[in-house]
């Protein structure tokens, strides 16, 4: 990386600070080992990050349950 591109200990900080401010963090557990790639590869195939698949797997999920109780 060059000087030029190198990330300052304040932005770090800042970035931080954002995403401590702005968003909730999950600690997801998978078993059996390799799974996450399986997860990973999949989201990727369909032109998603594994974050973004996540998300929309738990939404997609919130929606059809929320839809059984009607």
């Amino acid at each position: 990386m060059s000087e030029n591109n190198k990330i300052s200990k304040a932005q770090q900080k800042a970035v931080h600070k954002y995403v401590k401010n702005n968003y909730d963090r999950i600690e997801l557990t998978v078993k059996p080992k390799g799974k996450k790639e399986n997860i990973k590869a999949h989201a990727e195939k369909n032109g998603e990050t594994l974050n973004s698949f996540i998300n929309r797997a738990i939404a997609e999920t919130m929606e059809r349950d929320s839809q059984k109780k009607e």
